[in-house]
């Protein structure tokens, strides 16, 4: 049966590529370890061929200086064969290793690279078991690949020479099962891949449960989940032991049959050999050289019989890896993009229509202006759309119809990078790095001084409370920001869009976790940093956007009244029956 009958048809094709990939860029390295395996092989071939004089010149004519001839060569193999093994054996963990690294780096420049329907498309568990096992799964086709034809065949092709120089007969019927056992091995492949798949989504699950179990420990604790969510993962790790088992015994299959075969080619070999010496005259030495030989090749043919179980499983989280950097952003910049200039910064929704699935789209010809320098508020009840604006602005998506623009220029048309250079985001979901509160302030502009830090956390009202800190602006943040609260991680966000100082500036609810105090002292920030810029900001507060110089009005996808607040408030439409809700409410 050949390989080709044995591997899925889409092996190849992968396992080609990987290959192609990585063996050119390692040629010398993965050249000079099959020159050591071939040192191992040799070695371990002539130590077999030993076996003919010791039997004959030592035990049988009795030759004292044959002895010593013998003891010497043995001394001598087995060193060598020590040396070039441990020198194979480092070369290619350090090649596997390398590749791991590669293959891990590729693998995140892809992720970040993709835009936001992907991460809602894949789930965080999924993507960090691809950028791990998958990662792993390469470095373990290319070093099975490597070690079974650099040293297990080879060891066994030596052998093989020894056994046929022997007796050619007699190697013959030793191999006359294997036919068979590729017949076996080939059953076994389809079981194996989808044990392995299965085993990689298993994994992928454990690391999920233990995402939510960190990031929502609170509610597991106010809502007392601890034993369901100990029975959820309890679930997770059974079904990765389960499929574990079942793999190992996939793969463990061929040992029984390897043995029988193997036992009744060393029965047959032994009869045979035996008849030969008792009835023909043949020296026991050669014998005993053949029969060491074809026990000697016993493990390394073991190993080169499961070796296609091994790749086919290895082939499979190859092939999960590719088609992960093989994705490419719905997103992304134009073969003729340019770079954005923003000499004003007038933003420009014109006929826009977008919807996330574009059956039911999320805004319906929208048209609005976000003027040069002046600022700019979206308002409405949640799911009306303001935060898809946003999305907009900041190209994470692009509409169905109509144009999104910046001074004229259609942001479809231009370099995405250049474009978020010009724009800063206040988000109310706030996201911090984990490190120091110095690091993610300076995230808003990397290079930034010192002072220009301060004078940000300052302008954002958080310096006094950062000093009052242990390690002030050296104080790490823990994790999310885990460290400080809702209004500290606020007023860090605000300080970190301070620092890049931004022509745009995207404001969502940017005072929605501060206090009363706070939320003063932010506003008169605020208006500071506002001055000059053109700001788009959204607020369910209404008295954040009194001030405003337009109110759009969002309703269902649709621009409902625009206007000053005054104006509004005077028109008695959807904005001021928000505005009296509101002040009813704090009445």
């Amino acid at each position: 049966m050949s390989l080709g009958r044995i591997f899925k048809s889409d092996d190849f094709p992968v396992l080609k590529r990987l290959v192609s990939e990585n063996f050119r860029r390692f040629a010398p390295q993965y050249a000079l370890a099959m020159a050591l395996m071939a040192i191992v092989a040799g070695t371990t071939g002539l130590s077999a061929w030993l076996m003919k004089d010791l039997i004959n010149k030592v035990f049988v004519d009795r030759d004292p200086w044959y002895m010593w001839v013998i003891c010497g060569s043995v001394v001598a193999i087995y060193t060598l064969k020590g040396v070039a093994s441990y020198g194979q054996e480092v070369l290619l963990s350090r090649i596997g290793n390398n590749i791991v690294a590669m293959m891990q780096r590729r693998i995140f420049d892809r992720i970040i690279r993709q835009d936001l329907a992907f991460f809602q498309r894949n789930a965080s568990s999924d993507l960090i078991t691809r950028l791990t096992q998958n990662a792993q799964a390469a470095s373990s086709a290319l070093n099975l690949l490597a070690t079974s034809l650099g040293r297990d065949l080879f060891t066994v092709l030596s052998l093989l020479v020894v056994m046929i120089t022997q007796d050619p007969l007699l190697t013959g019927i030793a191999l006359i099962g294997m036919p068979l056992l590729f017949v076996v091995v080939g059953r076994l492949l389809k079981q194996v891949r989808k044990l392995f798949t299965s085993e990689v989504r298993s994994l992928a699950s454990i690391i999920a449960t233990m995402q939510e179990t960190i990031h929502g420990i609170r509610i597991i604790k106010a809502f007392r989940l601890e034993d369901a969510m100990r029975t959820r993962m309890d679930e997770s790790v059974s079904a990765v032991e389960r499929l574990s088992n079942r793999m190992v015994k996939a793969q463990a299959a061929t040992n029984p049959l390897i043995d029988a075969l193997g036992g009744i080619a060393v029965a047959s070999v032994v009869f045979y050999g035996g008849w030969r010496v008792i009835y023909t005259g043949a020296t026991p030495g050669e014998f005993f050289a053949f029969i060491t030989a074809l026990l000697m090749a016993t493990d390394p043919a073991r190993r080169l019989a499961r070796l296609h179980l091994s790749l086919a499983a290895s082939a499979v989280g190859v092939r999960m890896l590719y088609d992960l950097m093989d994705a490419e952003p719905a997103v992304k910049d134009r073969p003729d993009a340019v770079p954005l200039d923003v000499p004003q910064g007038e933003i420009r929704f014109a006929g826009v229509t977008f919807g996330y699935d574009p059956e039911a789209p999320v805004l319906q010809d929208i048209d609005l202006t976000a003027e040069a320098g002046r600022t700019t508020a979206l308002v409405g009840l949640s799911g009306s759309g303001k935060s898809t604006v946003f999305n907009l602005v900041m190209r994470f998506w692009t509409p169905q119809q109509g144009r999104v623009e910046i001074d004229g220029t259609d942001l479809s048309g231009v370099i995405a990078d250049t474009l978020y250079d010009h724009v800063a985001l206040v988000s109310q979901d706030v996201f911090l790095f984990d490190g120091t509160i110095a690091e993610n302030i300076l995230r808003g502009r990397p290079g930034a001084t010192e002072d220009e830090m301060i004078a940000a956390a300052k302008a954002a009202s958080a310096h006094d409370f950062i000093l009052k800190l242990p390690n002030g602006y050296a104080t790490n943040v823990g994790e999310f920001g885990g460290q400080l609260s809702g209004g500290q991680r606020q007023r860090i966000s605000i300080a970190r869009a301070f620092l890049k100082n931004a022509p745009i500036l995207l404001l969502d609810e940017p005072t929605s976790a501060l206090d009363a105090e706070s939320d003063a002292a932010i506003q008169e920030a605020l208006k500071e940093l506002m001055k000059g810029r053109t700001t788009l900001i959204i607020a369910h507060r209404l008295a954040t956007v009194a001030s405003a110089d337009r109110i759009y009005v969002m309703d269902q996808g649709r621009v409902a009244e625009t206007g000053t607040h005054d104006a509004l408030v005077r028109k008695g439409g959807v904005y001021a029956r928000l505005h009296q809700l509101q002040f009813a409410g704090s009445e």
